[in-house]
């Protein structure tokens, strides 16, 4: 009895550690705000808005202790409107990541899944769209770069290293899953950043083919592409330097398209798609940013972008500016103001007019975003 009582005992035991080596997180953010702009399709607007800033989201994070180094991870991530309820990126239910895989503490991380890609991860977080501190509204326009993450790689590979002190880098190849069409809608990208002292640089490098496009609706990138174009390549370097209180930063990005046919409603708000003549297109962005903590519960930041575009035989030019504030009631929530200027020039008559990411287009060449709104993290 004594000698079953001890087994049970023992085997409790082992349960119990064999259970704290292993861990489910539920975590989420709902960004809910009121959005005034001055020409939203012609008519000035005042509406709820969902992720103004932040797309609202919830998931599951979880890891399992494999010993030496290694664990286990996963990540299953939903996106969804606060103001209707309603799934995003196109109505997945874990659009915004989904990913398997092993992380070593020596080797790196190796993942599989629907996931960011490197100009993403690396490059992201130095432009105030790809932060906290902008986010949704702050996107250069279309969100040409993809820095807001508009869409995602589905049929991925990631590879991310270890720090080497302060030296990172990472890359993602997404399948086509095409048995008759190996680069028909894939994609792959590569990535790295250094910091050093108060300083960190990244780069970054993302090229996807027949995005956007029917040919392979199981690709890589299909129905949340930006474009639709046979060829897309983007680019670009960012600096950032830290003192004290500040942030400032400078990111530069270029995006290329080749065989372009249109850019689609689901990237630029609700604004209608755009057809563009089957041929190149060219878009080039240069943003300022800086980041000010005035107190640790109160903080500011702005950012200017200038985008020079050349499609359709035409040569938009775009001018940016954001500013936002926002102030912590608390580690998990906050409430924060923000407005967005957006003009462009050189349109001819393409078409084209102001079009701030995520609004419905202006039916000028100026437009006016002001949002008032609270962000919950759990």
């Amino acid at each position: 009895m004594k000698k079953s009582l001890l087994a049970l005992g023992v085997l409790g035991t082992m349960a119990g550690a064999a259970h704290a080596q292993s861990s489910v997180t539920l975590y989420g953010l709902i960004d809910a705000g009121v959005t005034y702009t001055n020409n939203s399709a012609g008519s000035k607007n005042f509406a709820m808005t969902s992720g103004a800033v932040n797309g609202s989201r919830w998931g599951l994070r979880g890891s399992e202790d494999l010993g030496n180094g290694l664990k286990a991870i996963f990540v299953l991530e939903n996106g969804f409107s606060i103001a209707n309820g309603t799934m995003g990126q196109n109505s997945r239910e874990f659009g915004r990541q989904a990913y398997v895989g092993l992380s070593s503490t020596q080797a790196g991380t190796v993942t599989l899944g629907r996931q960011y890609d490197s100009v993403v991860d690396y490059m992201g977080p130095m432009s105030l769209t790809g932060t906290g501190s902008g986010g949704t509204y702050f996107a250069h326009p279309f969100d040409n770069d993809n820095l807001d993450n508009s869409f995602r790689i589905s049929n991925s590979v990631k590879y991310q290293s270890v720090d080497y002190n302060g030296f990172k880098f990472g890359g993602l190849y997404g399948f086509s899953n095409d048995a008759d069409g190996f680069a028909t809608n894939r994609a792959y990208s590569a990535g790295a950043s250094y910091t050093f002292g108060g300083f960190n640089v990244a780069g970054g490098y993302l090229q996807l083919n027949n995005s956007g496009t029917t040919l392979n609706s199981t690709g890589a990138v299909s129905s949340d592409a930006t474009f639709t174009a046979a060829r897309q390549r983007t680019f670009g370097g960012a600096i950032n330097y830290a003192f004290g209180p500040a942030v400032v930063g400078f990111v530069y990005t270029q995006t290329h398209l080749d065989g372009a046919t249109g850019i689609s409603a689901s990237s630029s708000g609700t604004t209608n798609g755009l057809t563009l003549s089957n041929g190149s297109a060219r878009f080039t962005n240069y943003e300022a940013n800086v980041r000010y903590n005035l107190t640790p519960a109160w903080s500011l930041s702005a950012a200017y972008t200038f985008t020079d575009a050349h499609l359709d035989g035409v040569d938009p030019k775009y001018n940016q500016v954001g500013v936002q504030t926002a102030y912590a009631l608390s580690k998990r929530t906050d409430v924060y103001m923000e407005g967005i200027y957006q003009h462009v020039s050189g349109t001819g008559d393409s078409g084209l007019t102001a079009s701030i990411n995520g609004l419905t287009a202006s039916s000028t060449n100026s437009q006016v975003a002001a949002t008032v709104g609270i962000r919950h993290r759990f």
